[in-house]
Formats: structure tokens, sequence, C-alpha cells
């Protein structure tokens, strides 16, 4: 795989530990638990414990790693001026 075909790839490089902190400390556990019904975020959250379940469910991963996207998008959003400005 070329290199090119990373960059169009917003996760390239980006590791689940990082997804998982930034996703914490922007919503909190109990915003992700409203938002992502997994119990990990419900029951005693934790990074560690976070990290140990998504790894093993891939369906949970996929909406975590989804959210984060969003996540990303809103805030590149809320950066760039608007042509009005």
């Amino acid at each position: 795989m070329e290199n090119n075909e990373h960059k169009n790839n917003p996760m390239h490089g980006v590791k689940l530990v990082q997804v998982l902190e930034e996703l914490e400390a922007h919503y909190g556990w109990d915003a992700l638990d409203r938002r992502i019904k997994i119990n990990c975020f419900n029951n005693n959250p934790s990074v560690k414990s976070c990290l140990k379940f998504l790894r093993k469910t891939p369906w949970a991963r996929t909406k975590v790693e989804n959210l984060y996207l969003e996540m990303l998008g809103k805030k590149k959003e809320q950066s760039v001026p608007s042509e009005n400005d």
C-alpha cells in the first residue's frame, strides 16, 4: 500500500487509546454512554477497560471511531471561518 492511499484516511496513524482519550476529554463518560450504549462507558469506565472491550468488539469500535470522526469534523467546521466573516 502506498503512502498516497493513507492521505485520505483520517484514522491512519491514530491509535485507539488516543481516540478514547480525546472522546472522553471532549464528551466525558456520561455523554459517551448516552451517545453509544456500551457497558464499558457506563459501568466503572476507564480507558483501560474500554480498550480491552473495543479491541475484542469490532461493531463497538466502529461506532467509537465514527463518533471520533464526527467530533473531528465538528471541530474543523468551528475552526474554519465562513466566507461571510
